[in-house]
């Protein structure tokens, strides 16, 4: 018995595919971890999201930005852009129960045993384990209600850009999506530069990497995210393991085995997105 966390697929099936092949995936026997994105940009975001739901209880996952942008338009909320491959989801038979299930899903995930957390794009220094869970389950509490059209309307923008902890309503909702699916860069007061995206030399002055700074959550709690792929999959902090390694760029899609952290990648020859 194994578990992989497997890093953003955004829409890409075949790699995944080779990928449990090599790793000798036994469904009845391995759990896998998805770390967000599972669709958008690749040319299988449909054939992907049914793949994954049709796992079941052995896979685990979390929302990540993508996956949210494909919930709000399906509410009729954000507009589709250049690059998107979403389309074929929004008119397929199934798309309501595919987002049905979609939005049932949570924003972070802990498995006490494995001492292993997983979020999308990672934990902000200021927030430790505890306060994250109950963060991410304010998000998915509003995700499962009869609210969910506000959150959406709402859900897009870059402020507030810090955590404090007075914030409330749709402010407080937008900046915890932030931290949990979209930060890369943040100052030591966890303020967020959301508009840098490269690799870690291209931070803004005063910003640097979330993971850079001295974390609330212990060391011997492990961190897996995605999101980024410009790190290659390296943080230079062992237990901190980026698993965005650019399979939709052209890149690789990479697995991490939790029991023993061995690394396992299939390169992605799915042509790059436009």
């Amino acid at each position: 018995m194994a578990t992989y966390v497997i890093g953003d697929l955004q829409g890409c099936l075949t790699p995944l595919v080779q990928l449990l092949e090599n790793i000798q995936y036994h469904p009845k026997q391995d759990t896998l971890w998805f770390a967000g994105d599972l669709i958008n940009r690749g040319d299988e975001s449909l054939e992907t999201l049914r793949f994954v739901k049709s796992l079941g209880d052995s896979a685990r996952l979390v929302l990540g930005n993508h996956d949210l942008h494909l919930l709000a338009v399906s509410h009729g909320f954000g507009t589709l852009k250049r690059g998107d491959t979403l389309t074929e989801i929004l008119t397929a038979s199934d798309r309501d129960e595919l987002m049905d299930w979609l939005r049932k899903q949570p924003l972070c995930y802990y498995d006490e045993q494995l001492n292993t957390v997983m979020t999308h794009a990672g934990i902000p220094p200021c927030w430790d384990l505890e306060q994250t869970l109950a963060l991410a389950k304010e998000v998915e509490n509003t995700l499962q209600s009869d609210t969910v059209e506000d959150f959406f309307a709402s859900m897009y923008g870059n402020t507030p850009n810090q955590w404090n902890d007075t914030l409330t309503g749709m402010d407080r909702l937008r900046a915890i999506t932030n931290y949990l699916t979209r930060m890369r860069f943040c100052n030591k007061n966890s303020k967020l530069d959301l508009k840098s995206k490269e690799g870690v030399n291209t931070a803004t002055k005063g910003y640097a990497p979330w993971f850079a700074y001295p974390s609330k959550v212990p060391t011997e709690c492990h961190i897996v995210f995605g999101h980024w792929a410009a790190l290659e999959g390296k943080t230079q902090q062992d237990h901190i393991h980026a698993l965005d390694t650019g399979c939709v760029w052209g890149g690789s899609l990479t697995a991490l085995r939790l029991e023993d952290k061995q690394r396992f990648s299939t390169p992605c020859t799915l042509r790059k997105p436009s």
